[in-house]
């Protein structure tokens, strides 16, 4: 993980550096005189050589330094802090949605009992749909058609409850104001949802193959030759053989959900990273954009690490084993 971290700060910087736009000129602005640009790029240490600049470039990183956002001419890391919240709150409930549909779809399907057709047949679809399509068609039926639900933002009002934590959610449960929770709650279900599906849906698909092969082995034969019911035999005794795979996908669904996380968030207007991104990319801001780059990249490969730390938990034949 630290090597491959190593190499995500390498490619970062690569990338910044050679960037065909000046972040200094862009800094200073069109008015700037090339003394003043020479003299801030001295200043800068962007006229350095490469070496010196990738090492200044590690130690502003080590101090939690991505940079200035030549959009909102404030710390990218700030500007990170301010917006996370909102769009780790949304990845968490979509985090929710997808254990609960990848695990009914996945089981439901390999168990070939009544609907599991039916249930092919939705992952087969969802699997095919992009996310901004699947986001208009749920807009259009439960917010323009039933009027069930909102379309965009995080709530109906600028601000809602007193920022405590950061979370909406959280601080509307803390204040005890129940129609801020029910409100960002209602705000919460479509953008979750929308990125939730395709990943759940990759991740029940390889659940259902898995388990249709381990419900061939002879220890699965042995307990259903004890009478035990179908329904336990597959969650007590192929459910956690089947795991190795399952967690495997699910580790690299986390990429798709990163990137799903800006197309949503663009779509329904959610005040989080994905919408920040979206808007330094219109701006040019490659401050911004590269450090918002990092920050998924570091997400993706902690999360794919702990990935490897449950499959040995699923697992024990994987414990001592080397790749």
């Amino acid at each position: 993980m630290v090597v491959v971290l190593l190499l995500l700060t390498m490619a970062v910087f690569i990338i910044q550096a050679k960037l065909p736009s000046d972040p200094v000129a862009v800094t200073l602005g069109a008015g700037a005189t090339p003394a003043r640009v020479a003299e801030k790029r001295h200043e800068l240490g962007y006229d350095k050589p490469l070496l010196v600049q990738y090492e200044r470039f590690l130690s502003r990183l080590l101090q939690g330094d991505l940079g200035t956002s030549l959009r909102t001419r404030t710390s990218v890391a700030g500007d990170i802090a301010h917006f996370a919240p909102a769009t780790l709150e949304l990845a968490f409930v979509s985090a929710i949605w997808v254990a609960i549909i990848a695990f009914v779809l996945g089981i439901w399907s390999a168990m070939r009992s009544f609907g599991s057709s039916g249930a092919r047949m939705f992952m087969l679809a969802a699997a095919s749909a992009p996310a901004f399509f699947l986001a208009i068609i749920l807009i259009l039926v439960f917010y323009s058609h039933l009027h069930w639900l909102p379309a965009s933002g995080e709530s109906n009002e600028l601000q809602p409850v007193p920022k405590t934590t950061g979370f909406l959610l959280i601080d509307a449960t803390i204040h005890g104001d129940g129609h801020a929770v029910w409100d960002a709650t209602l705000h919460l279900i479509l953008p979750s949802l929308v990125i939730a599906i395709v990943p759940a849906v990759s991740i029940a698909r390889v659940m259902r193959g898995t388990l249709i092969d381990v419900m061939q082995l002879d220890h699965i034969r042995t307990a259903r030759a004890k009478g035990i019911s179908e329904r336990q035999v597959v969650l007590k005794h192929a459910l956690r053989n089947s795991m190795t795979p399952v967690l495997a996908m699910t580790g690299l669904q986390v990429g798709l959900l990163l990137t799903g996380v800006i197309v949503v968030e663009t779509v329904f207007a959610w005040p989080g990273l994905g919408l920040y991104t979206a808007r330094s990319l219109q701006f040019d801001d490659f401050p911004a954009v590269m450090g918002i780059t990092f920050v998924f990249g570091v997400i993706y490969v902690v999360v794919n690490a702990i990935i490897d730390i449950l499959q040995m938990v699923a697992d024990p034949r994987l414990r001592g084993q080397t790749t």
